[in-house]
């Protein structure tokens, strides 16, 4: 897997719930076996993760603080 990191420095660059839902749903490659939501608040984390398992059928995981998690 390829990953690309990419600074926007003074913009917000990140989607929002409906951008990563479709984005998950269209990405044009095979699924994740899991999407770690990692970054916002803790309620919007937790609602993101019931939409890509109710709407997706997939796995949406938040970890805990301080959680582990090894990526093969």
């Amino acid at each position: 897997m390829q990953v690309e990191v990419v600074n926007v420095p003074g913009f917000s660059a990140h989607a929002d719930a409906a951008e990563i839902i479709d984005w998950l749903r269209d990405g044009g490659a095979p699924p994740p076996s899991a999407t770690y939501l990692v970054h916002g608040e803790p309620d919007a984390a937790q609602l993101l993760r019931d939409r890509i398992d109710d709407q997706l059928g997939r796995n949406g995981l938040v970890p805990r603080s301080d959680e582990r998690v090894l990526v093969r």
